[in-house]
């Protein structure tokens, strides 16, 4: 079945809840610690992410009714991007990265930046971001500081 993308709709903070935790878990190892890992969420809840799509921020891909992907931005940043690990490796990445990129320039030619985990800056690097620097990154909600790649993108994808 194709993927489809879609604004996320209430009831799809459980899904983007879920498919963080596991790509997490999958995709981190060797960048970070297990205490880390498994302290990543911090006190996170699915309400979390409800309230990002009660924002209207978020765009998810469904294949066959299930949420496989997902990316958020605000005006200049691209605040999150996830893929179910079973689904990377075929574009499905890319496509929400341009979905997202757009979302964070509202129309404009302006820089975005992310704050890539440290598995992920390959993956921005290879679609145009450059390394700013590493910063530690505290999601305020408990868990661990970790480190993240500040990065940024001029110009089109």
């Amino acid at each position: 079945m194709p993927i489809i993308f879609r604004p996320a709709r209430p009831g799809d903070g459980d899904a983007a809840f879920e498919l963080t935790r596991i790509a997490i878990a999958a995709m981190a190892k060797g960048h970070y610690t297990p205490d880390q890992i498994a302290n990543w969420m911090g006190e996170r809840t699915p309400s979390f992410y409800e309230e990002m799509v009660t924002m209207g921020r978020m765009v998810v891909a469904e294949r066959d009714g299930v949420v496989v992907g997902f990316v958020d931005a605000v005006p200049g940043e691209l605040t999150r991007l996830f893929v179910a690990p079973k689904e990377t490796g075929g574009g499905l990445g890319s496509r929400l990265l341009t979905i997202g990129v757009e979302a964070a320039r509202g129309g404009q030619d302006v820089p975005v930046r992310v704050e890539a985990t440290l598995n992920a800056e390959g993956f921005y690097l290879r679609h145009g971001f450059r390394r700013l620097g590493i910063a530690d990154f505290s999601h305020g909600l408990g868990g661990p500081t970790l480190k993240v790649v500040v990065m940024e993108r001029c110009g089109d994808l």
